[in-house]
């Protein structure tokens, strides 16, 4: 059971939850989850189509407008609508439509397969008339082909033979959903596309849009067969959609298959062409042609990733759940990433964060590579656009990533907790680093990771200044939002350090080992051995706050001198804080929005000493409120590095279900990208304790008492690695590669593939070592 979701949901607002939690999408198109027939007009609903990347451009509207602020922004653009199948049953004067609020529902459940890529609806209803039917909606976006979003419905007849007239459509007329009270959602709701063109052919309709200032093209080529020979199909041309009509006696099961193309503009020119094309070669493949290629590539996709938790089946089922959505919202092009929301939905108007590479990409990296390698790829193909940004700021070189974008332009217009978080340039010169060592790819670090690794440490090198012998950052602010323009963020501060330090590391690396690459990369850049020799100064001199008395990491310079925040006085209605007190009253407190210090020590623990790290743990937990679902996933993660497992674990029950269960109640806007990824962190990362280090994996390996055990692959340079931790031992297997040494709380063991590492658990869940 935990391979599937399902719901018996008929509740309209649980529906417009299940938009989100049913989407389909492969990296390329998401459709969220509505129902093919529609909803009553009075009812709340965000029927959404999306293309990765796919945006218009907007005014960003100032009251002042001081130098450096982002005119323009992008945002992700809804486009055609192409979901619509209405099935009306009985002769003319008695016609219903199908639906969840007509005739009588007998039987009603909804289903999303993650071993097979797909998702059912499978409603059994009966007409006020007395035709019975069952009907069973499949749908699900290709793997193989990209440009594919398929709709297979069943229609079985339970009375005599019923008259049936089934309606597809195809509507240009949609714009984006907005809220104008929710910051997280845009308040724009103009609409964003025109119409080019609609065509009706032979075999196929046609529908072009464009966006109204960018100028990017969609098209959908939609084809609609019925497998009653007998059936009567006909077509209507309207205003902005495309209705095809079919009628048929249903006495025997019956098939509809409903196949639609997507495509835009940067991929294809020629846009009718081109889905023509796709269409033609896919014609032989039948339904089940179809659903097995979309298991194989799922089965493929499990066997590098599955996490097996043994003794929780709501969390077995949570975990894959948040893997698989991963899956289908992850940019495979190298020229798109993972946005927010993936392609699930339009909260944060599809903009891509730093949550990406932080969140994200390490179980990429460590499960899939390659597909990490072009999540990579994208970063380096807007390096152009950061090196600008850092220029517009006022920086001679460097690059500096924006916080939210979508083609490399800054897109936040609230530069205190956006543009000033200049840690993000730290963050993806990190994402290129942990690649790097869990991959040793060197052809990559020559084609895209070098480049940013320098351009990414230039930036430290203009933005901070020598003081009193130490290298200081000021004016920035770090993860936590409620916190903004700060002196020497630790965050910041240690992240650069760690950027600094490998980019003159690599440079060494590659001065040896690739004499005329660098000579080359040197000459591209304008780069001098005094930038090298200025990246190592302002590492091994950088200042990291630190607190005598407290023995903690300050967050800043000034945070510690604030007052607490009021947290008995605070309503629980208040929550989250950003949407009922001004930022200015937020910041001159100590109250955090999510884990920044603690996010520190988790990605550069060596900086700090275990006491340092324990310490900030349980200071910066009491005045979190995890407002943020970057949050909580951190906090699990780190409670098992500081011995608290069983807090870890009730931080991770958080985090598995936070949109299964809609914690934070706004799933209707999309998923929690960063939080999904986080909890695989939190297994990985939290219990199973790794890091990977420039002397290879490190495991602190621990089990939660409510779990009996769990497992999980990874790939590490080339190897294919098990880990098993149940309450008996702690397995290692080499299931392909060579021999490999692995740290477990801090003793060396070798593996091989005819000698796994097999050590004994405690009793209190760690590992006898």
């Amino acid at each position: 059971m935990s391979w599937k979701i399902q719901s018996k949901n008929i509740d309209f607002e649980k529906l417009l939850i299940e938009e989100s939690l049913f989407f389909n999408g492969n990296g390329y198109i998401g459709i969220r989850g509505n129902l093919e027939e529609g909803l009553p007009e009075h009812v709340e609903t965000i029927r959404g189509t999306y293309i990765n990347g796919y945006h218009d451009i907007v005014n960003i509207p100032y009251g002042e407008k001081l130098f450096g602020f982002p005119e323009t922004q992008q945002k992700l653009v809804n486009i055609m609508d192409t979901q619509g199948i209405e099935i009306w049953v009985g002769s003319d004067q008695e016609k219903e439509k199908v639906s969840l609020y007509t005739g009588e529902v007998l039987s009603y459940n909804r289903i999303l397969h993650m071993d097979k890529g797909l998702t059912e609806r499978i409603l059994h209803w009966r007409s006020r008339q007395g035709h019975e039917l069952i009907i069973k909606f499949t749908r699900l976006v290709s793997f193989h082909i990209q440009e594919l979003f398929y709709q297979f419905v069943t229609l079985t007849p339970i009375s005599n033979p019923i008259p049936v007239q089934i309606v597809s459509t195809m509507n240009g007329d949609v714009k984006n959903y907005a809220n104008r009270n929710d910051p997280r959602v845009a308040s724009d709701d103009k609409k964003h596309i025109k119409i080019n063109q609609l065509l009706q052919c032979e075999d196929y309709s046609f529908i072009e849009l464009e966006t109204c200032r960018s100028g990017l093209r969609s098209a959908a080529l939609s084809t609609m067969k019925l497998s009653n020979p007998y059936a009567k199909y006909r077509y209507e041309m309207k205003k902005s959609a495309i209705v095809s009509t079919v009628d048929f006696q249903l006495s025997a099961e019956t098939f509809l298959d409903k196949r639609t193309f997507i495509a835009e503009s940067t991929r294809y020119e020629e846009l009718r062409k081109e889905l023509v094309a796709i269409k033609k070669e896919s014609a032989s493949l039948n339904y089940h042609e179809i659903a097995i290629q979309q298991k194989s590539y799922m089965n493929s996709f499990w066997n590098d990733t599955d996490v097996i938790i043994q003794g929780d089946e709501q969390i077995q089922e949570a975990i894959r759940f948040n893997l698989y959505h991963l899956l289908q919202s992850a940019g495979q092009d190298g020229k798109t990433s993972i946005a927010a929301k993936g392609l699930s939905g339009e909260g944060y108007e599809g903009h891509y964060f730093w949550d990406t590479e932080i969140y994200l990409l390490p179980m990429f990296t460590l499960t899939n590579p390659a597909l990490a390698r072009k999540l990579l790829l994208y970063r380096y193909t807007i390096l152009n656009s950061a090196r600008e940004r850092a220029k517009e700021m006022g920086h001679k070189k460097g690059a500096l990533y924006p916080w939210r974008t979508i083609t490399g332009k800054e897109c936040s217009s609230y530069f205190p907790a956006g543009t000033a978080q200049y840690h993000i340039s730290a963050d993806i010169a990190y994402s290129y680093v942990y690649y790097f060592l869990a991959t040793n790819d060197m052809e990559f670090l020559k084609e895209a990771g070098a480049e940013v690794l320098l351009e990414t440490a230039r930036l430290w090198i203009e933005v901070g200044h020598f003081k009193e012998d130490q290298f200081r950052i000021d004016t920035v602010t770090g993860p936590d939002e409620y916190t903004a323009i700060v002196n020497n963020n630790y965050y910041t501060n240690v992240m650069a350090k760690y950027n600094l330090q490998w980019a003159y590391d690599i440079s060494l690396k590659l001065q040896i080992e690739e004499p005329i690459f660098w000579k080359r990369l040197k000459e591209k850049l304008s780069f001098t051995e005094g930038e090298l020799e200025s990246f190592k100064q302002a590492a091994e001199r950088m200042y990291l706050p630190y607190d005598e008395n407290r023995q903690i990491n300050p967050q800043d310079d000034t945070f510690l001198q604030k007052e607490i925040w009021d947290f008995e006085g605070t309503p629980a209605e208040h929550y989250p804080l950003l949407l009922h007190y001004h930022p200015l009253t937020i910041y001159r407190y100590q109250v955090c929005k999510q884990a920044d210090t603690v996010l520190a020590h988790f990605l550069v623990e060596d900086e700090a000493s275990e006491a340092v790290i324990k310490n900030s743990y349980e200071y910066y937990e009491k005045i979190t409120t995890h407002d943020s679902s970057l949050s909580s996933c951190v906090f699990s993660m780190m409670g098992a590095r500081v011995g608290y497992v069983e807090k870890a674990y009730n931080y991770f029950i958080e985090t598995a279900r936070l949109d299964l269960d809609n914690i934070q109640g706004n799933t209707k806007d999309g998923l929690h990208m960063a939080n999904l990824g986080g909890t695989w962190l939190a297994i990985v990362a939290g219990f199973a304790g790794l890091r990977l280090k420039k002397n290879g994996i490190c495991l602190r390996p621990q089990l939660p008492k409510a779990w009996k055990g769990y497992k999980f692959p990874l790939q590490y340079q080339g190897r294919s690695l098990f880990v098993h931790h149940n309450q008996d031992h702690f397995t290692i297997e080499l299931l392909t590669g060579e021999p490999v040494t692995i740290s477990i709380w801090n003793k060396n063991y070798p593996v091989t593939k005819d000698k796994p590492i097999s050590l004994p658990s405690a009793s209190n869940g760690g590992i006898n070592v």
